[in-house]
């Protein structure tokens, strides 16, 4: 799944909250039914919150190891989380 989010800024209180619980909603029903949420740019702002509900701590461990040996000075995707 790729999905794209939009929140209307005059549209209630909280448009950020909102924006926030859709995109949990969407991860957590995409992990429920076996899939997941893409992170073609590397895991870096919004799905890391998440990562650990699809991913095991070594998983994660792996991917950041993994990370630094093709990129050991991190100018790619500087700042994201894998």
């Amino acid at each position: 799944m790729h999905p794209t989010f939009f929140v209307d800024s005059s549209d209630g209180p909280n448009p950020l909250d909102r924006l926030h619980r859709a995109v949990q909603q969407s991860v957590r029903i995409a992990i429920e039914m076996g899939g997941t949420i893409t992170g073609e740019h590397g895991v870096g702002l919004i799905k890391k919150d998440w990562l650990p509900w699809e991913q095991s701590d070594q998983v994660i461990e792996l991917q950041h190891k993994i990370k630094g040996l093709l990129d050991p000075t991190n100018i790619l995707n500087p700042g994201k989380a894998i």
